[in-house]
């Protein structure tokens, strides 16, 4: 993983991961969103950024190489107060990084950053049942599977089913 940054970015980058977000989703039909990406401004993805990079209890990472943006993950604490113990992560790289180490190094930093910035105690994901490269890269970091969300996705007519997995910090 020579190479690779993990940060905080800043509102400067908001245009690059946009973009990226566009390419990542063309790549996979294992994330929430395709390649239109995500349907926020410059200006409003600065704004979420700016705002992460400030809070305690939700965060937002990259991975670069060579200065460019490959990966993000980011984190996010439950906010009512019998659930606050418990965040969810979600994670995208670009295909071309896949396999090189980048996936576990941005989990490692949101694993971090859940336990001892926002003080959680319980970290779940849902992971698409077939995702076998990211299923095994949450059993590594030590998340268990606790269930089965059915039809949790539907892509070009199909129902697909994702596992819930979660690891105590």
């Amino acid at each position: 993983m020579n190479g690779v940054t993990i940060d905080r970015p800043a509102a400067k980058d908001a245009a690059e991961i946009l973009e990226l977000m566009k390419v990542i989703g063309g790549e996979s039909d294992n994330l929430t969103f395709d390649g239109r990406g995500f349907s926020l401004t410059e200006a409003e993805e600065a704004a979420l950024l700016e705002k992460k990079r400030i809070s305690c209890r939700e965060a937002f990472f990259v991975a670069r190489t060579d200065g460019r943006i490959v990966g993000m993950a980011h984190y996010t604490a439950m906010e009512k107060e019998r659930m606050a113990h418990r965040g969810t992560v979600g994670i995208c790289i670009r295909k071309s990084a896949w396999g090189q180490g980048i996936g576990t190094a941005l989990m490692e930093r949101v694993l971090d950053f859940a336990k001892n910035t926002a003080g959680s105690q319980v970290v779940s994901l849902e992971v698409r049942c077939d995702n076998r490269g990211a299923i095994r890269l949450y059993e590594k970091l030590g998340f268990e599977k606790i269930g089965t969300f059915k039809g949790f996705f539907k892509v070009r007519g199909e129902l697909i089913d994702f596992d819930i997995m979660e690891k105590f910090l």
